[in-house]
């Protein structure tokens, strides 16, 4: 009896350990595994007695906005080792043509975001917004309206200025010989606009309507005359306003006592210590300045206030002498 009540324990010891395996085997068997990836994480788990993808998220206790998407679909078939990816939505805003619209709406391109919008994009218009392929979240995509227009406009055209040479002219000195007139072309011009403000101007074509005429100067290239039964060789002439002063109770800016044949210039024009024939005046060296001396004026010394009187200003010419 004993062996029989032996054979019979481990007869069923066996059959519930093999159910259990059984059973544990069939709990494995229906489980699915699945990985989930949602706001830039993974999750590997596993579901049972789950049939579609809700079912999945609904375990991992995943909420699905309206505008989310999930792939697959959430009423597909989950089967095992399915790879769920959801992508939530996130609000992006457009401006386009002085209006500002905002979406809700998961990575999509630029374009589509803008069509989303209800703005249509033209061949020329620029699109300012973040450098990414697809949309983020809380992106500005400005849309800037691009136009272009041609239109003629006149325009002056230069004249050039040819140089002679006059053997009868003292070096320095010019004499116009014939005087310069401006043309006159008519310019077609591209113009272009970022939302209606003009940004750049392109010349397309020019076609001259009137030939500019060139002003024709003639320079001096005599660098010797006679004055006063002498010859006077130098290195050009200058043409200036001359005015004249006397005594001051100063010495000139070069340190020296005023006297008659020293000039007041601009160092600028005339160095210190030039010699130089005025017309009217004579032979001088510059050795003074002032401040009402600027360019092409110089003043003359002279002994008596009468003198200076008489002189006044006057245009002369000024030999810088070799």
């Amino acid at each position: 009896m004993h062996n029989i009540w032996s054979r019979r324990s481990t007869f069923l010891i066996g059959g519930v350990v093999a159910i259990g395996l059984l059973l544990g085997s069939l709990f494995f068997a229906l489980q699915k595994p699945v990985s989930i990836e949602v706001d830039g994480k993974v999750i590997k788990t596993r579901v049972f007695f789950a049939n579609t993808v809700a079912d999945a998220l609904t375990k991992e206790h995943i909420k699905l906005a309206a505008q989310d998407k999930v792939e697959p679909a959430a009423s597909s078939v989950l089967r095992k080792n399915t790879k769920i990816k959801v992508a939530r939505a996130f609000k992006v805003k457009i401006t386009a043509d002085g209006t500002t619209k905002e979406i809700v709406t998961t990575p999509i391109t630029i374009k589509e975001a803008i069509k989303i919008a209800g703005f249509k994009l033209g061949n020329k218009d620029i699109v300012k917004t973040l450098p990414t392929l697809k949309t983020v979240p809380n992106q500005e995509i400005e849309v800037i309206r691009v136009t272009e227009k041609e239109q003629t406009e006149q325009q002056e055209v230069p004249f050039q200025v040819e140089r002679t040479s006059d053997p009868t002219l003292e070096k320095g000195l010019t004499r116009t010989v014939a005087g310069g007139k401006k043309g006159v072309a008519l310019n077609t011009v591209k113009i272009t606009y970022h939302n209606g403000q003009e940004t750049k101007r392109e010349l397309i074509k020019s076609q001259v309507l009137v030939q500019p005429q060139n002003r024709v100067t003639a320079m001096g290239t005599i660098t010797s005359v006679s004055r006063g039964g002498q010859r006077l060789d130098f290195r050009e002439v200058k043409s200036m306003e001359a005015s004249a002063y006397t005594y001051t109770g100063y010495r000139t800016a070069t340190g020296q006592q005023p006297r008659v044949g020293m000039i007041a210039v601009d160092p600028r024009v005339i160095s210190f210590g030039t010699r130089v024939y005025v017309d009217g005046y004579g032979y001088a060296y510059a050795a003074d300045t002032g401040g009402m001396i600027k360019g092409d004026r110089i003043d003359l010394f002279m002994e008596e206030y009468s003198q200076c009187v008489n002189w006044g200003r006057r245009n002369v010419n000024v030999y810088i002498l070799k």
